[in-house]
Order: structure tokens, then sequence, then C-alpha cells
């Protein structure tokens, strides 16, 4: 009999023992970010080209992602809306901002909710608007010249997304 006690009292015990509810920021696939890459507008062939003191930023907000010497970028997209606006100001210095030249682009798109866990809960996945994907506000001065999707489905961060010609 005291066996029996023993064994149910350990069996209680343990079986309130839950595995530790962590998300691994490696390993767990997330929410992705729409993948950017600059290319030379004036360039007779596919011509990779760098951006300098670019800031890409949401209107009305006052943080945003800064990057300068690189040809990819990549930013996130609203995950409780089916578009995000974002400004991407390409700056003719960091102190001065007289030499701002703003592009205000619309993204279009669906979005996916797909449950990784209880620890990580839901990741949104996104698919470009076949239509009217990716809308540049035009201006007198735009330095954007062309806007290229490569691919519409937002998956991952492992591929470019989006071609962007200036």
């Amino acid at each position: 009999m005291k066996k029996i006690i023993i064994i149910l009292s350990l069996t209680f015990l343990f079986s309130g023992c839950e595995k530790d509810d962590v998300c691994d920021p490696n390993s767990t696939q997330t929410t992705p970010k729409v993948v950017i890459e600059f290319y030379d507008a004036t360039a007779t062939t596919e011509t990779v080209k760098n951006v300098t003191n670019l800031r890409v930023i949401a209107p009305n907000f006052t943080n945003g992602f800064d990057f300068s010497g690189t040809s990819k970028i990549e930013v996130p997209l609203k995950t409780f809306q089916d578009n995000s606006i974002l400004n991407f100001i390409q700056s003719g210095s960091d102190t001065d901002t007289t030499n701002d030249n703003l592009d205000e682009i619309t993204f279009n798109y669906t979005r996916k909710e797909t449950y990784i866990s209880r620890a990580c809960g839901y990741k949104t996945t996104y698919t470009l608007d076949t239509t009217n994907p990716v809308v540049i506000t035009p201006d007198a001065s735009n330095w954007i010249q062309n806007i290229v999707v490569v691919q519409p489905n937002i998956e991952n961060e492992n591929e470019t997304h989006i071609k962007i010609y200036f």
C-alpha cells in the first residue's frame, strides 16, 4: 500500500510540470520584413547600386530606419491593416535636411496569420496585391525612377521582394 501511495504521489507531482514556453528567436520564423534591393536606373544592364543616407520612416513618426552604403534593405510592413505607407528619404546630409528628397511609397497587400506556438504566438505573411502592389506618390522631384515586384509572396527574408531603380 505504501508503494502505491508513493507512486501516485510522484505521478501527481510530475504531472504538473510543463515544457518551458520559450520562443527561440534564432530558430523560429517570425513575421518577415519586405526585402528591397536598389539598382542603377541609368545603367544599360541591371546593376546593383548602394544607397547613401537613406531614411525609411512612416508618416507622422519620428523614429525610422537609417541605411547607408548598402544595396539591400529590410523594412517591416503593418500587421494590422492591408497597406503600409513609408517615406523613403534620400538626404544630402545627416545634419542639413534642406536637401532631403522624400518619395512616399504605399505597399498594398493581403495578410495571413499563422499560429507558431503558445510561446511565439502568430506570424503574419503578406501577398502583394496583383493589380496595385506598390504605388509611388508622384511629385516633381522623385528620386525613385521605377519599382518592380520580383516576389509578391513575402513569407521569409531569404529573397528580394522588390527592386527599386534610382
